[in-house]
């Protein structure tokens, strides 16, 4: 049976969704020759990604994420392509399109925390988009054939909220990239001549960095005298947040302590993974914590919320803290400097790989195309 199968890719360039969708396009691209695939991109992007294979073509679909337009014109455009099954790998699901459709829900922070650009609209203007995201997730869900969800704890709370059936839902665990697992930099010379601790990843309210710069100032105050200099670096690309970050920085004077790094490429963040003292991620929620992973893959001890998903992931080899409490957060970071020789124990990530997770969804598509 050849299928033809369409991948909404316009988000291939965020972070995040961005690095799942670009490993699914890859290992989908190395392994299946035989279906046709179908890649959604914006006009910046259909230039700038290059066709992963021939079996592998292009649309423009130069349509804003989370937009009216995306409701009303998505579906037109999708369906002009006479598919049999198209993957919304985000909560962002055309809920008019008729034809056969999974998507992947990577969390459900959006019914919890406010989260993403929408959040820098004013307040009642937000609060109206942020009912018609879960409105339109609500439909979305119920519409798809099957969703796939990145971790159990996930899985556990679509259930929960959506009372969908488990049967619908399939876990498939994301992976660490070659470039990072593979690339070996530690005779490398640090990009950061001190030692540090590392946070990567976006600053939405809900990755509770606020409450790591306070923790930190409490570090530099009464703990760092243990190893002096030690600072805190956060990766991720400068935005509205982040900026918001910055303001904070230097109200508390803390300017010679926390290095704001900006966007990192695979070879820069192996080399801040594999010499930071530690990699510190307190969030609130989050559906799997990919940087957690990498920063164990590459030998670094982390330090993470005391959240089920960290524990399904992680197991023994994190350090868990109580994330609202400043306190604890502090405490920890003191203890790893204390303890400088005690390695993390190994994952065993076999579980975590992207090669499967490409298998895994494939065998998705047949199965839904069969339906």
């Amino acid at each position: 049976m050849i299928m033809k199968i369409g991948i909404d890719a316009r988000l291939i360039r965020e972070t995040g969704v961005g690095r799942y969708i670009r490993n699914l396009i890859c290992q989908l691209a190395s392994t299946d020759k035989q279906n046709t695939y179908i890649l959604f991109l914006t006009k910046k992007d259909y230039d700038r990604f290059p066709s992963p294979g021939k079996n592998f073509l292009k649309v423009k679909a130069d349509i804003p994420w989370h937009s009216i337009r995306e409701q009303l014109e998505m579906p037109g455009l999708i369906a002009k392509q006479k598919l049999d099954l198209i993957h919304i790998p985000y909560f962002n699901i055309p809920v008019l399109y008729s034809g056969k459709m999974i998507v992947t829900i990577h969390d459900l922070t959006i019914l919890h925390f406010a989260t993403g650009k929408a959040t820098t609209l004013p307040v009642p203007i937000y609060e109206i988009k942020r009912l018609a995201y879960r409105l339109i997730l609500a439909i979305g869900l119920r519409k798809a054939v099957k969703i796939i969800t990145p971790s159990l704890t996930t899985k556990k709370e679509i259930i929960d909220h959506y009372a969908i059936s488990e049967n619908k839902i399939t876990v498939t665990y994301e992976g660490v990239d070659d470039s990072i697992a593979k690339n070996n930099t530690q005779n490398a010379k640090p990009f950061i001549g001190f030692p540090y601790f590392l946070y990567v990843g976006n600053a939405y309210p809900h990755k509770n960095l606020e409450r790591l710069l306070e923790a930190f100032n409490m570090f530099t105050v009464h703990g760092s005298g243990v190893v002096k200099n030690i600072k805190l670096v956060l990766v991720g690309k400068e935005d509205y947040f982040y900026r918001r970050l910055i303001d904070i920085v230097h109200k508390e004077k803390l300017e010679k302590q926390v290095i704001f790094f900006g966007e990192a490429n695979d070879r820069q963040l192996v080399n801040l993974y594999r010499n930071a003292i530690a990699l510190v991620f307190p969030s609130l929620m989050e559906g799997f914590g990919l940087p957690a992973l990498e920063a164990v893959s590459c030998g670094r001890p982390v330090i993470v919320s005391d959240i089920p998903v960290f524990h399904e992931i992680l197991g023994k080899s994190a350090l868990f803290i109580n994330p609202i409490s400043v306190e604890n957060l502090y405490e920890k970071m003191l203890q790893i400097v204390q303890q400088p020789h005690v390695k993390p124990n190994p994952v065993n990530m076999d579980r975590f790989s992207w090669t499967l997770l490409a298998k895994v969804t494939l065998d998705i598509y047949e199965h839904c195309v069969r339906l």
